[in-house]
């Protein structure tokens, strides 16, 4: 035989077997798409299994469409199809067009949570090779939580060979999740996974440890036992951390509803009981700026918030000047009149409110930013609390910045300490009266910006919190804007100490009854103002 005719056969040998090697692959995925046509779930898991396994390109483009509820099959037919959004049908082997009429028993191949979880892990088997750390990652949390054995071949291979710490530590949690449910495999190999487990130290790695004593050796079990209570001591750390966390976002919540208050009540001695009908002014500001954005530019509802903080501080800083001016100026030295007049001014705010805007709850939406959260260590953090105790800071720097740096803080901070002096040296406490129950009530506007974001926004929205923004005033000390500051931090996280073991109700119950021990020991607060009107 020639030298060229040697190659020539050589060239077909190889050509031959492409052919085969294609016309096999392509038999395997005919094969794993044929248990579909079985309308049966057992038959559906063996389909997933085998198309995972079968190498073929379009494999996560099936398996997909199953997820989504787009895979259909023709029973007379033996044949399945994918449906796109628009209705039409590709073959799911080949991915073409199907020209002839659909199939008159066609119907969608039926997945149930078991078969959900199967897919997650087929899925993930496909991606745990991909070239895209983020999509590697992932894969290895869903083989992690479905834990299916079939998928221990490719993940020891994507072990071997990932150079990311962070994905290869979670492909070797999946791993050990995939142990320690398969049979046949011995105490040591055990013992390593729930050491892996054990590190890993979520609800997720509790649960798989949860019963593993009850039916595993002596050995193991006792490990698995030491694993359990380290991960619940770990949890419980946690948890504190995240009742700190939920504390600090109540604390700020308090802080925007009382510091408007703490200067109005501080200044001018006035008990405003309609301080949260001001708060509900900036929250219904809020729902009419995201209204109007809404229907002229909703490009531009991610800078609602923007607009509506400026708008808000004005309008209610506008009504509480009038106020000042119409009601409260004739009432100074009458503290129980005062009382009375600003709860009855409360209920015609609200019934105005409910006049023009209805009684029903105001939707008032997260921009982009502010939605979704994180997780930081083992707590959750909510995107949206943490801008707001992000702003609640700012709010509160900027009027320490305010009544340290400017002529109104200096009048303001003069009258606070001697309102008979101040008088007598020019300043003309009326005014300062007005603008700073201006200046409060504005402030309680742009606190009604934040909690819009967080509560529902109806006429009643103020009154779930006067109560609170009065006894974190009363807390901290009187007119003292350091005191509101960590009297409303300390209030919000011993609440939220408090509610796992009394309840919400009877958590607040605790709370008052403390402060008004605190109250009998300390009668100023914990930061009392100093002053010769003080301390007369």
């Amino acid at each position: 035989m020639s030298f060229g005719r040697a190659c020539l056969v050589a060239l077909l040998f190889v050509f031959a077997l492409c052919v085969g090697h294609t016309a096999a692959r392509a038999a395997t995925v005919d094969e794993a798409l044929a248990h579909f046509t079985a309308d049966d779930f057992d038959q559906t898991e063996i389909g997933i299994n085998e198309v995972a396994a079968s190498g073929n390109p379009r494999a996560e483009i099936i398996l997909r469409a199953l997820q989504n509820g787009q895979l259909m099959f023709s029973a007379a037919r033996k044949a399945v199809y994918i449906q796109d959004d628009s209705g039409k049908l590709v073959d799911a082997a080949t991915g073409q067009a199907i020209a002839d009429p659909s199939p008159d028993d066609l119907d969608n191949v039926r997945i149930n949570n078991r078969l959900r979880g199967t897919i997650d892990a087929a899925l993930g088997t496909l991606t745990l090779l991909s070239k895209n750390p983020a999509t590697r990652y992932k894969a290895a949390q869903a083989v992690f939580k479905s834990h299916e054995p079939s998928a221990l071949p490719t993940l020891e291979k994507a072990i071997a060979q990932e150079a990311d710490n962070s994905v290869k530590q979670a492909m070797e949690q999946a791993r050990a999740a995939i142990l320690l449910n398969m049979p046949g495999v011995s105490d040591a190999q055990k013992l390593a996974a729930i050491a892996v487990l054990r590190d890993r130290g979520d609800q997720d790695a509790l649960a798989l440890l949860s019963d593993l004593p009850a039916r595993e050796s002596p050995t193991v079990a006792h490990a698995a036992l030491d694993a359990i209570h380290a991960i619940q001591a770990r949890l419980a750390e946690w948890d504190a951390v995240q009742n700190a966390w939920y504390g600090v976002s109540l604390g700020s919540v308090l802080l925007l509803a009382a510091i408007g208050l703490a200067i109005t009540f501080g200044v001018m001695g006035v008990i405003n009981m309609a301080h949260g009908e001001m708060v509900m002014l900036g929250a219904y500001v809020t729902f009419a700026v995201q209204e109007a954005i809404r229907g002229y530019d909703p490009a531009l509802f991610d800078y609602s918030l923007a607009i509506a903080i400026p708008l808000a501080f004005l309008f209610s800083g506008i009504v509480g000047i009038l106020i000042e001016r119409s009601i409260i100026r004739f009432l100074y030295g009458r503290p129980l009149e005062t009382l009375l007049a600003t709860w009855g001014l409360s209920l015609v705010l609200q019934q105005a409110v409910r006049t023009i805007f209805g009684a029903d709850n105001r939707n008032v939406g997260n921009p982009s930013f502010m939605s979704g959260a994180f997780n930081l260590g083992g707590i959750t953090v909510t995107n949206n609390r943490l801008w707001i105790v992000c702003f609640a800071l700012v709010v509160f720097v900027a009027l320490i910045g305010i009544l340290r740096f400017t002529r109104l803080g200096l009048e303001m901070r003069a009258v606070t300490q001697n309102r008979a002096m101040a008088a007598s040296m020019g300043i003309r406490t009326s005014r300062i009266d007005a603008l700073t129950f201006g200046l409060g009530s504005g402030i309680a506007g742009i606190a009604g910006v934040a909690l819009s974001q967080i509560d529902n926004v109806s006429p009643n929205l103020g009154q779930g919190y006067i109560i609170d923004s009065f006894m974190v005033v009363v807390f901290g000390g009187v007119g003292n804007l350091w005191g509101t500051f960590v009297g409303s931090f300390l209030l919000g996280i011993a609440n939220k100490f408090l509610e796992p073991y009394a309840g919400a109700v009877l958590g607040k119950i605790t709370i008052l009854v403390l402060i008004i021990l605190f109250i009998q020991k300390r009668p100023r607060g914990l930061f009392a103002l100093k002053g010769r009107a003080v301390e007369a």
